[in-house]
């Protein structure tokens, strides 16, 4: 008998939604048939988009008794609000990482989802691509021996794409830790295969006209004896696309010609309401709509450069599969190119919810990583190492 399609509610059309867009219209495990927000210019394009219902409140959207599950993809600090009204109307739920922006609001969205008695999944992360899956398979299957140490390193122009003010505000979850370091460490976790002892960090905010976190350095230390470091960029100067053959994080082909774009964009900018509005031209129903939705070539999504030392190889994950480099010979062990882009995270979810399937990226697991990112924070600030003191996932 075939397994019915999974109807799913979208709260919040913004940016983390168009990155997911092209997977939600293609999974055929996946039907939308609802949205919410505030923008009657999304409302009306997610109409015409897929003939459902849209609400302006996530409220109306939970209730819904059409909706299965919702899709949590609003600003970070509405996380734990609306992953608790969905709980409320006993819905399941996929939430965009970061989880939240302490370890009691994670916490309390796991106990409203538990008391529901429904599915809590944390993503899309990059430790969803299959690259890094097809990693820790290899990992598991003894092959290589056991992980000793990992490299990440990962140089990006983020600080520099368009910005509301409060994405430079640490605070409310602005900054490289909250929205890049939570699919670093989950890339990590995942690979490391242990619970994360501890954190020693530093981070740099060296533009004063982005008063945040851009970039940061941090040792990992796992209880299984793995260790682990971690870098990571947004300055927009050396772009560590070059060590990926010029394949960008969504598998798109990049052009090293076009280096210098995200300054010289910005340098023509004048004041936040402007470039709050030039972020808004890449966001669903301002000029952005299903038709014109971005997908990928035919490369994986990565997150930069991924090292992992075992005691019989390297494995480094690429687009193409994973390179492995061993005691006499190096060779790249293939995946095929994907059909739809980043569907694992909704085979996640539906494996779930239709097949009672345990998930890895839990409510759980993503509160373990946001612990990671807070003490990443907490090092930095304080100068010493911190050790992790809640249960990981």
């Amino acid at each position: 008998m075939p397994v019915p399609r999974l109807k799913l509610g979208v709260a919040g059309l913004g940016r983390g939604f168009m990155l997911l867009l092209p997977t939600l219209a293609a999974h055929p495990g996946i039907r939308l048939v609802a949205a919410a927000d505030p923008r009657e210019e999304a409302r009306r394009q997610f109409r015409t988009d897929f003939s459902a219902r849209t609400y302006a409140e996530v409220a109306d959207l939970c209730a819904d008794p059409d909706v299965e599950a919702v899709y949590v993809a609003t600003p970070h600090q509405f996380h734990r609000e609306h992953v608790e009204l969905a709980a409320a109307h006993g819905k399941h739920v996929l939430v965009e990482k970061p989880m939240a922006l302490s370890i009691e609001d994670c916490q309390n969205m796991i106990d409203a989802m538990r008391r529901a008695g429904c599915w809590l999944v944390v993503g899309h992360s990059h430790s969803f691509d299959a690259p890094y899956l097809r990693t820790r398979e290899m990992i598991d299957s003894k092959d290589f021996g056991a992980v000793r140490m990992i490299s990440a390193l990962n140089y990006t122009d983020f600080l520099y794409r368009p910005r509301r003010l409060e994405e430079l505000d640490t605070s409310q979850g602005g900054g490289v830790v909250f929205s890049q370091a939570a699919h670093q460490v989950d890339i990590v976790r995942l690979l490391g295969g242990g619970h994360v002892k501890s954190v020693r960090a530093a981070t740099g905010s060296w533009d004063p006209a982005r008063p945040t976190e851009g970039a940061y350095s941090a040792l990992l230390t796992f209880n299984n004896g793995v260790f682990a470091n971690m870098t990571y960029s947004g300055f927009a100067h050396f772009d560590s696309d070059e060590f990926c053959g010029w394949s960008g994080e969504l598998g798109q082909a990049r052009d090293p010609g076009q280096y210098g774009t995200a300054r010289a964009k910005l340098a023509k900018i004048h004041g936040p309401e402007e470039e709050a509005a030039l972020k808004n031209t890449r966001t669903y129903g301002a000029g952005l709509s299903l038709a014109n939705s971005q997908t990928q070539d035919s490369a994986h999504n990565h997150f930069g450069f991924i090292l992992v030392s075992c005691d019989g190889a390297d494995l480094r994950p690429v687009p193409q599969g994973v390179q492995v480099y061993a005691h006499t010979r190096r060779y790249l062990e293939t995946i095929p190119s994907p059909k739809i882009p980043r569907r694992e995270v909704l085979d996640e979810l539906i494996g779930a919810i239709r097949h009672d399937r345990d998930p890895i990226h839990t409510g759980e697991w993503g509160m373990a990583t946001m612990e990671v990112c807070l003490a990443l924070l907490e090092s930095a600030r304080d100068g010493h190492e911190i050790t992790l003191s809640y249960q990981q996932a």
